[in-house]
């Protein structure tokens, strides 16, 4: 079960430490999108006559990986039309769609200097479909899976962020749901903070996060000069 608070001990290696930016996840981090998500790619098995529990573990990986991971068999062409379905059916899907507790005041605190992105393993319209069903309010910075060659777990999402944003990826936090993302963080070299609003805490202790909490509500983001992070 997800933890209903945190204390101090439980930012571990985050306790004390400064940051220069802040890269979020976008689903399960910042959005509930899990019903959205959940009905689109049951759909789209059904139609594609994919075994529903092949999709199991796969959160936090982009459409194409999971695409690829559940149709070997099939070739490239097939895939692709796969691919092209499922990118169809959640962009047209986000009833349900809403902002995770502490988002809003997370990204707030972030507003000045431009101190954070959202990093995301959905294609840039379907990301931008979500946040605005959510009206959740965006940085200016949104790294999506039409943005990259590889997806997370591969750190190239976490990296061109930071880039983006001017940072060394060393000086950033990312704060994420999902293994695949905490692991595609900790490879981009950034400190990572992990949420348990779609795994339990013990999922995600084998996850490389440097500290867990519930949900962005049980820590407070603040800027002078550095980014600092406390428990709330």
């Amino acid at each position: 079960m997800a933890a209903s608070g945190t204390t101090p001990s439980d930012l571990g290696a985050l306790t004390g430490r400064t940051f220069e930016a802040v890269l979020f996840d976008m689903d399960g981090t910042l959005l509930d999108s899990t019903p959205a998500v959940t009905r689109s790619w049951t759909r789209w098995a059904q139609e594609e006559g994919v075994d529903p529990a092949l999709l199991l573990g796969r959160h936090g990986v982009p459409a194409s990986g999971i695409v690829e991971a559940v149709m070997p068999e099939r070739d490239a062409a097939a895939r692709a039309r796969a691919l092209e379905r499922i990118n169809a059916i959640e962009l047209s899907d986000t009833d349900g769609v809403v902002v995770l507790p502490g988002a809003v005041r997370a990204l707030a605190a972030l507003v000045q200097g431009a101190r954070s992105a959202i990093v995301t393993s959905s294609t840039r319209p379907l990301a931008l479909a979500r946040i605005a069903a959510a009206e959740l309010p965006a940085p200016s910075v949104v790294v999506t899976a039409s943005d990259v060659r590889r997806g997370k777990p591969d750190p190239e999402p976490f990296v061109a962020a930071a880039t983006a944003l001017g940072v060394d990826p060393a000086r950033c936090l990312v704060v994420e749901d999902a293994p695949a993302g905490l692991e595609a963080g900790r490879a981009a070299g950034c400190a990572t903070l992990a949420v348990t609003t779609t795994h339990t805490r013990d999922e995600l202790e084998d996850a490389p996060a440097d500290a867990i909490v519930a949900d962005l509500s049980a820590v407070v983001l603040s800027v002078d000069g550095a980014i600092t992070l406390a428990a709330a």
